[in-house]
């Protein structure tokens, strides 16, 4: 299955049906009175987030979805029948966004969240409505409300605990594959990873999910290589993993380019919690190792793990760092969750 994590959907619910102008005719009744029913509702426009999808492939194949148009009223007092919803169903994580592309509608984040993006119209009054006692003969109905266009971006997000940011290379691909039975492509190539993968990975018991994204450059912001199009996938994860590869030419530039690429795609992943991690020191000598360590920690302003994906040294020690954001992050977030409910007695 295709990765697409962008879409540009047209939506419009149903229009209203039209009241009706009706009079009761029936053998020996004189008087019959009016009898034209209401029309029907129009169908609304729906979303919602379920289980089993993290692509939005389905919406490059079908961008325009309507709902049903209500039914005209009928004489005899009969409503028309109501317009069918339309259910679009996206993955959870997708941002629902208006089409300017920057005002945020609804942010799907649950399974089974629904939202209505579009109410069809109310169907129009038939005549029996206008009866009074002045009025026992009305000859007039409205006519049913017009349905809602809307044309907007769906905008996947993937959730995850924790997301891996590095150079091309880098071995976040490896590290993915030896601590989840995700299986991600490796070879000894830039761009191994062309589309985001998730992993669940599990330490002492306890387990979380893992987003692995294509490696960045130089320039990304600016859209060189694949650009910073993914990393909005990294933008929900409690703590990043930035893995730096100690075989490199020079890992010291290697990790301020990744910080000089968050800085610049803006936002607030540039503040979350970082786990930088020297890779790959299977393939350096004690020596080298404590060099590139003390260089990492003067350049990031805080403390450097060793690990090799390959070996598995340290890798055990790296998972227990992620574990331990996550767990603050959610201590956080109940927190704040707590601060904001109003107390009861």
């Amino acid at each position: 299955m295709k990765f697409l994590d962008l879409a540009k959907v047209y939506t419009r619910s149903g229009s209203g049906g039209n009241g009706c102008v009706s009079f009761r005719r029936e053998k020996f009744v004189e008087f019959g009175g009016p009898d034209g029913g209401d029309g029907g509702r129009g169908g609304d426009v729906i979303i919602e987030a379920v289980e089993g999808l993290n692509t939005l492939i389905d919406f490059r194949y079908q961008q325009h979805f309507f709902a049903k148009n209500g039914r005209p009223g009928e004489g005899r007092a009969r409503t028309g029948e109501s317009g069918d919803d339309i259910v679009l169903r996206v993955p959870v994580g997708t941002e629902i966004i208006d089409e300017d592309e920057e005002t945020l509608i609804a942010d799907m984040t649950e399974v089974g969240q629904t939202f209505v993006l579009a109410k069809g119209g109310n169907g129009g009054f038939g005549n029996l409505h206008f009866k009074s006692a002045t009025n026992q003969a009305p000859r007039r109905a409205n006519s049913g409300q017009e349905g809602i266009e809307r044309t907007i971006w769906l905008r996947l997000k993937l959730i995850a605990d924790a997301g891996l940011l590095g150079m091309p290379n880098a071995g976040k691909s490896t590290f993915l594959a030896a601590t989840s039975n995700a299986r991600p492509k490796i070879a000894d190539y830039p761009f191994t990873t062309l589309v985001p993968n998730l992993g669940v990975v599990g330490v002492d018991g306890v387990e979380f999910v893992v987003a692995d994204i294509p490696g960045l450059i130089e320039g990304a912001s600016e859209g060189r290589g694949l650009g910073d199009m993914f990393l909005g996938h990294v933008e929900r994860c409690a703590v990043l993993l930035h893995l730096v590869d100690g075989s490199g030419e020079d890992p010291i530039a290697d990790y301020e380019t990744i910080v000089g690429e968050l800085e610049a795609y803006g936002g607030e992943l540039a503040d979350k919690p970082r786990v930088t991690v020297l890779n790959k020191i299977d393939a350096l000598d004690d020596e080298e190792r404590a060099f590139f360590k003390e260089e990492l920690e003067e350049a990031s302003g805080g403390p450097v793990m060793l690990m090799s994906g390959v070996s598995g040294e340290g890798v055990q020690d790296v998972l227990r760092a992620l574990r331990a954001e996550i767990d603050d992050n959610r201590l956080r977030y109940k927190k704040s969750q707590e601060e904001e409910q109003p107390w009861q007695p």
